[in-house]
């Protein structure tokens, strides 16, 4: 197979679909890669050290595009990148469709095979292509909320520890999952006051069996969100519906009652926030104030530190790429069903359930799509 890797074109966005490590891999099985020039320079991986790994370079993105019979990217195809795909060419990489009907309609229109790292499963039911970036992204959340509490960035003037005489700052994590177990991990590391809210009782228990005393977990009600947001210095959105729209848990009333400098970071952007005052931003312009509130909800925060991401990003993809390259993506995708869940969009039609029932597109089975 023919697989192409254009640069990223998204604002800020350094990291790379295929590191030279991965492109060796797949060039020793027979596959041809091309990637197109300045790929990897933003994560210090020279057309140098892809040429040395089997790969061809070319100038541009049209000619990824025009020749790859894959595209292995990192972020959603921006609008001038969707333009460029070919019926029947296949995309694999991040897509987050359920709160942006432009791209599904793009990609609809397309007739291209487009599997999302997003909605790949596991035999232990978790999401192994989000898994490592939600692990970025939960650790970063709480660098970020620290960064802006500071009253020199508009906020509170709370350091995250506090000192000896000095309460620290009430952290509160909505989400017990990847993104909120990792969040937790650097926030109790900061010696915050931490607090996680979760609606699987199972969840709060490994987290508890996890960090012990210092965390304070509480089931997730309409009340112990108002209470805990309302009280926070520094509010974590990690809440994921895999496919799906964030649910809006923290309400914009919520929002008019939080202390004045203080912080939400809403990780769930990618899928819309789970704050009705979240709106997707970057990282040239990473914040906005919504009743004194400082919101950071950027779309591609592991594009930030994106060395550590795309390898990352790397380890999880790799036996996927290859299943896909070895057996063609028809084969590839029926053989394995957790693959399979990756497909949100196959020739003009849907097919993931969350995406179609969010834009009001029919949805169809992927197994019947590709037996067809």
């Amino acid at each position: 197979m023919l697989i192409g890797v254009p640069n990223e074109i998204k604002v800020r966005e350094y990291r790379v679909g295929l590191t030279p490590a991965t492109v060796r891999e797949l060039a020793e099985r027979g596959h041809k890669v091309i990637v197109q020039s300045g790929a990897g320079q933003g994560v210090g991986l020279t057309d140098a050290l892809y040429e040395a790994a089997g790969a061809s370079i070319v100038a541009t993105a049209q000619e990824v595009f025009a020749q790859a019979q894959m595209i292995v990217k990192v972020k959603e195809p921006q609008s001038d990148e969707r333009k460029l795909l070919r019926p029947d060419q296949v995309l694999f990489t991040y897509l987050h469709l359920a709160p942006d009907p432009a791209q599904t309609r793009d990609l609809v229109d397309s007739g291209a095979v487009c599997i999302a790292y997003e909605t790949v499963t596991s035999e232990s039911g978790g999401l192994p292509l989000l898994a490592p970036m939600s692990e970025v992204a939960g650790r970063m959340s709480i660098q970020a909320g620290a960064y802006f509490l500071e009253k020199a960035h508009g906020g509170l003037g709370v350091l995250l520890g506090g000192v000896p005489g000095v309460d620290p700052a009430k952290v509160v994590v909505i989400g017990g999952g990847v993104v909120g177990t990792h969040a937790v991990h650097i926030a109790i590391g900061m010696a915050a006051e931490v607090w996680v809210i979760d609606r699987n009782v199972d969840a709060l228990r490994a987290l508890w069996r996890q960090f012990g005393r210092p965390l304070n977990t509480v089931f997730s009600t309409r009340a112990a969100i108002e209470q805990h947001c309302e009280s926070a210095d520094l509010v974590i959105g990690g809440v994921l519906v895999p496919g799906a729209a964030a649910p809006k848990l923290v309400t914009a009333e919520i929002v008019r009652r939080m202390k004045p400098g203080s912080v939400i970071v809403d990780v769930a952007i990618d899928q819309g926030g789970c704050c009705e005052t979240s709106r997707p931003t970057t990282h040239d312009e990473p914040t906005y104030v919504v009743d004194g509130v400082i919101h950071y909800c950027v779309t591609n925060m592991p594009g930030a530190v994106p060395r550590t991401s795309t390898f990352a990003l790397n380890n999880a993809t790799l036996p996927f790429v290859i299943a896909l390259a070895d057996k063609g993506y028809r084969k590839a995708l029926l053989d394995d069903r957790h693959l399979r869940n990756g497909l949100n969009v196959h020739h003009g039609r849907v097919t993931n359930r969350a995406v179609a029932t969010a834009l009001g597109y029919p949805f169809v089975d992927p197994r019947e799509a590709l037996e067809a």
